[in-house]
């Protein structure tokens, strides 16, 4: 059996946006979707990840038209976690995603390896994708970034792993170096690194799209070696998602037919 993939647009809002610019934001680009004929068709998917006070109207929203998701979560299900997000209330509330192992989780909030590993268990435990983030700190070459690479993903999953947990899996490869700096990674190394990637792990369920300063005209330059991108401020204007949305749908009659049969994950 074999199937075209899907060119996936994720959206992560941060903490850039108050309650109500979300919500017109939410519905500005929701109009975009429903009168898009290649979401109709199911050749691109969308995901949007919001503040948390904001998930229940944005699910509301997008209900139908994209995946909505939260930008982190707790690796229990419930208890006494003061100010911690439960997977369980996400996947109850209609969350599809969630953000897991950002740069910023592990600057900011001293993140580690088993933390990052118990959350992303978590999130398959309850039935959520989880997006995971991952990226090498300094400049290298192709071939050490996508080592790292896959040396973040082992450690991501290893707690999955012995739990027999699995299930769909959005990476998000974003090269800390790169992130915000006056000279992004180039096209050409952020293809080689995520077609690297693509080809070591092999499995349908997997996709691995870019973020990190992704705007127009990259994904035409990509030309298939990701799976989509990840988007961030540039996406804060809905005019500027739709000219993503619409290169997004050039790219989907040439994207190459993969078979689903025979699918294994490759461990690093």
């Amino acid at each position: 059996m074999v199937s075209r993939p899907v060119v996936t647009l994720g959206v992560s809002l941060k903490m850039y946006f108050g309650y109500r610019r979300t919500l017109d934001w939410c519905q500005a680009i929701a109009a975009q979707l429903a009168a898009n004929a290649d979401m109709r068709s199911g050749a691109i998917e969308v995901f949007i990840i919001p503040s948390y006070p904001t998930l229940a109207p944005v699910l509301e929203i997008f209900d139908g038209l994209a995946q909505v998701g939260a930008q982190n979560l707790f690796w229990e299900d419930e208890g006494a976690y003061t100010g911690e997000v439960s997977p369980k209330m996400l996947r109850e509330m209609g969350c599809g995603v969630v953000e897991i192992g950002h740069a910023e989780r592990r600057r900011h909030f001293a993140e580690t390896d088993r933390q990052i590993a118990d959350k992303t268990a978590a999130a398959w435990r309850n039935g959520l994708t989880p997006v995971l983030c991952l990226g090498e700190e300094r400049p290298m070459g192709v071939s050490e970034a996508v080592q790292v690479c896959r040396q973040q993903l082992d450690s991501s999953l290893a707690v999955a792993r012995r739990s027999g947990l699995s299930g769909e899996l959005i990476l998000a490869y974003e090269p800390q170096w790169a992130i915000g700096a006056a000279q992004p990674a180039s096209a050409h190394f952020i293809g080689e690194v995520c077609q690297g990637l693509r080809d070591a792990l092999d499995d349908s369920r997997i996709r691995v799209i870019y973020g990190g300063s992704a705007g127009p005209g990259l994904l035409s330059q990509l030309d298939g070696q990701v799976d989509g991108l990840f988007l961030g401020r540039f996406a804060h204007d809905p005019l500027a998602f739709q000219s993503i949305l619409e290169e997004a749908g050039s790219q989907c009659a040439a994207a190459p037919v993969r078979s689903e049969e025979g699918v294994q994950w490759q461990s690093a």
